[in-house]
This record gives C-alpha cells, structure tokens and sequence, in this order.
C-alpha cells in the first residue's frame, strides 16, 4: 500500500499506510490526523481538509477543477500554489511516499 506522510502543525510527522482509490482524507480522517477536519465528509464542499503537498508530488496530481479552486480561495490558512483539498486527491500507486502539510488553521 502506498504510504502518505503527514506533516503536522508541530512540525511532527505520521505516516499512514493508505488504500489505492481512496483520497487523502480519508486517510487522514481514519488515521485521526489533527487538523484535517473534513467537516463536509468529502463533498468538496467546505475546504476543511486543506493541505499543502510537497512540490516533488504537485506534478503527479491532476490539477484542481473550477469547483475545488474556489473553495481553495476561501480557505483560513494561506492559500499557496500547493494549497489542495485533501478530499480530491485520490492514492495511487504512483503517490507513494506523498509528503502533506497540515496548515496552522482550517475555519
């Protein structure tokens, strides 16, 4: 199973075992990863699981649709050119190793 790498607001770092076709999130969620609150449970519909993804993975990910960027504006933490919701990012066998930002705030 491919491995995702959480960076957590302390600077700490969890690393999670994740399944093949489920998103980041739900990892996240599942694995009890602070600071991803995913309030909406993954409907792209609130930016409560915004993360920063290393700049070695950005290329590999589709890039954000119209609905996700908008949401991507409104979020509480900075929006950078990493900045992703977490719940569109689906695991696959080519993001093994995926390093993840958890930002300082998310409402």
């Amino acid at each position: 199973m491919p491995m995702i790498h959480y960076i957590l607001k302390d600077g700490s770092i969890r690393s999670v075992e994740a399944k093949i076709g489920s998103s980041v999130m739900e990892n996240a969620v599942r694995s009890n990863i602070r600071g991803i609150d995913a309030e909406c449970g993954g409907s792209c519909s609130c930016a409560t699981c915004h993360i920063y993804v290393d700049d070695a993975f950005i290329n590999r990910l589709q890039p954000p649709d119209d609905m996700e960027n908008e949401l991507l504006d409104g979020v509480a933490s900075a929006r950078l050119t990493s900045s992703r919701l977490s719940c569109q990012i689906t695991v696959t066998a080519d993001l093994d190793g995926l390093t993840v930002r958890v930002p300082e705030a998310q409402s």
